[in-house]
């Protein structure tokens, strides 16, 4: 891929004033035409200028060189950083080219096993990150957080409006789990909620993240891409933004899921979205953002593979249920303390699989000990189904 056709370089006033060797800056390929040694490469940030999916909220075009300037700045964490900046993809002449170039270069990037950080751009783009999946041939899962679920059948009034529901009816189908963070109830028509658990996806409101946020990081452990909206975050915490509200998740609350993300051995992509600099006082939100990238990257350089059921890394547990023949199986990580669980394939599937194992939490297992069936485990047979 030449990457001199699809980016545009960066300027270097964007780092002036930035001192230290222990600064981002210094552990960071900046690409200036050279060749890049993929095979040594882990992550790549992608910026896009593009702003046409939104009428609510334009001067987020501007979004990834104003986060930069904050990132670059931010002390190294302890990992080997081999990350790249490719700089910002150019727009096309229409939307739906700007959509196939964002496509193309996370799918160039995946296909190297380097993880695409994408910074936007309007909350449609997470369509080019989606789209980028389908070259695999294997079913994914999302995780999208906002304030909204843009579920809408028709682009009233911008294109960030019904994205999703572009995903959720893409042919081929290839969208196994879709997982809906940080909603606002007042924002969103039950019928919105209802046609989401009818596909047997599943949403989380602000305020049931906030009665436990360890609940949602199976959510996040499960997820292949993420896709985080700059609205789901409340106005005080996060003021760049044209959408912003009064209430929403907490920078704090916002961190934590990056984090939860970077630790996934399973995530492959991360987008952020809706970020608009004209709105940003004193660049609080640029800030915010740029400590999100941080943590995500940080919890990809904690990642452990933990994923080997049959290995000595884990405890399995056997939960017996009465009145059926069939038990519910799970296993606990020795050193993360992290949970799965088996769920069969329904015998009414024909798969050369029997059981998919998914992540949960210890709180599953608490519930299917008191004889009850956990929630994940419906949802999940019933996809299978």
């Amino acid at each position: 891929m030449d990457f001199t056709l699809f980016f545009d370089a960066l300027d270097k006033t964007l780092f002036e004033g930035i001192a230290g060797t222990d600064t981002w800056y210094e552990h960071v390929q900046v690409y200036d035409k050279r060749p890049i040694k993929w095979e040594k490469k882990h992550l790549a940030i992608v910026g896009v200028t593009e702003e046409r999916g939104t009428q609510t909220n334009q001067g987020v075009a501007k979004a990834a060189n104003e986060i930069r300037k904050r990132l670059y700045r931010l002390k190294k964490g302890k990992g080997a950083y081999q990350i790249v900046d490719l700089g910002n993809l150019r727009s096309g002449m229409s939307l739906e080219e700007t959509y196939t170039r964002l496509r193309q270069s996370c799918e160039f990037l995946l296909n190297k096993n380097v993880i695409p950080i994408v910074l936007g751009g309007s909350h449609d783009l997470t369509l080019g990150q989606f789209l980028a999946y389908e070259q695999a041939g294997k079913i994914i899962n999302m995780v999208n957080v906002d304030a909204c679920i843009d579920l809408e059948q028709t682009p009233l009034p911008d294109m960030s409006t019904c994205h999703v529901h572009k995903m959720l009816t893409h042919q081929p189908g290839y969208l196994f789990a879709f997982s809906h963070l940080g909603y606002q109830s007042y924002l969103n028509s039950p019928k919105t909620l209802e046609t989401l658990e009818k596909l047997n996806f599943d949403a989380y409101s602000v305020g049931q993240m906030r009665d436990d946020l360890n609940e949602i990081e199976p959510v996040v452990r499960n997820a292949d891409m993420l896709s985080f909206d700059l609205t789901a975050i409340k106005m005080s915490d996060a003021v760049g933004n044209r959408n912003a509200q009064n209430f929403g998740l907490t920078g704090e609350e916002a961190c934590q899921i990056c984090w939860y993300a970077g630790l996934s051995a399973r995530l492959s992509s991360i987008g952020f979205y809706e970020y608009n600099p004209d709105e940003d006082v004193r660049h609080q939100t640029a800030s915010l953002i740029a400590t999100m990238i941080w943590y995500f990257v940080e919890g990809y350089y904690h990642r452990t593979d933990e994923l080997n059921f049959n290995g000595n890394a884990f405890m399995k547990y056997v939960v017996s249920r009465l009145n059926n023949s069939s038990n519910i199986i799970f296993y606990k990580h020795k050193v993360t303390q992290k949970w799965w669980m088996e769920v069969p394939y329904p015998q009414t599937v024909t798969s050369n699989k029997e059981k998919m194992i998914v992540p949960c939490s210890y709180k599953d297992y608490q519930k299917a000990s008191r004889g009850d069936i956990p929630d994940r485990w419906l949802m999940t047979y019933n996809k299978l189904g």
